[in-house]
């Protein structure tokens, strides 16, 4: 037996058969039953089952009126306490701050899980006319500020995942790959995302990544706003604004 063999970590086949049913039902936009679950991860159907019924047991999941599975909050506060162990929110505060008084607009810290984006903190505009999203709200990646920037941040790891996942939600969103790949080129050359109302109508964002050393992004700051609050000159100021207030971030993450 090699250093290498001896080296090597057992796996648990029934925790790791878990955690990608987990993992799969926290990146559907809807629930799942037995059946579909068990032929995209290639398990039973009874396997899937008895799994479920843990995972549900153990608050992870609810089996809903429909027979359907979904992933509930928990999964949700699981990971959000694993980002505040980077203290990532008390990190970002100084530049949401300086976001907020810059712009008067709603602005954003987020986290990847999986093809969305969770909103782990924000301050909110005062304006009259502004945008607004819950911290624990979600949106798909390729179609806000804050995702496509932690996309454009791993576009190689990430670019054939959401290739299948790119659902319309207004006229302006990008379901073709090709533009995508345009777009999130242009995102990695300015140095942040633009959204220009592909989530919500008439609502656009900006987006930054926050990246450790070695380039990862483990999430992005965003400013978002009505279209109809956008000065003149707003794209290229707020895009600088959210740019390098996400540099700023990421080189604390880099001293600690």
């Amino acid at each position: 037996m090699t250093d290498a063999t001896k080296s090597e970590p057992k796996v648990d086949s029934t925790l790791s058969k878990g955690l990608s049913i987990l993992e799969n039902l926290a990146a559907a936009q809807k629930g799942k039953g037995v059946t579909e679950l068990s032929k995209e991860l290639g398990l039973t159907k009874s396997n899937t089952f008895r799994l479920l019924q843990t995972l549900t047991a153990l608050g992870y999941v609810e089996h809903r009126s429909d027979k359907s599975y979904a992933a509930t909050l928990k999964t949700w506060q699981v990971g959000r306490a694993s980002v505040e162990n980077l203290n990532l929110r008390e990190l970002s505060a100084p530049e949401l701050s300086h976001l907020s008084q810059e712009t008067g607009e709603t602005v954003y810290l987020a986290v990847r899980n999986n093809l969305n984006v969770i909103y782990i903190d924000k301050i909110d505009s005062q304006k009259p006319i502004r945008s607004w999203n819950a911290i624990g709200g979600t949106a798909p990646l390729h179609c806000v500020g804050t995702g496509k920037a932690i996309l454009a941040a791993d576009y190689p790891n990430l670019r054939d995942q959401i290739s299948g996942a790119l659902t319309q939600y207004t006229e302006k969103t990008l379901t073709d790959l090709d533009a995508l790949d345009a777009d999130i080129s242009a995102t990695q050359s300015r140095g942040y995302a633009f959204d220009t109302g592909e989530f919500r109508d008439r609502i656009v964002s900006f987006g930054a990544a926050v990246t450790l050393q070695s380039g990862e992004p483990i999430g992005a700051l965003g400013i978002s706003l009505p279209d109809i609050n956008l000065p003149e000159d707003g794209v290229e100021f707020f895009g600088s604004l959210i740019m390098h207030a996400a540099r700023s971030v990421s080189e604390k993450l880099g001293r600690m």
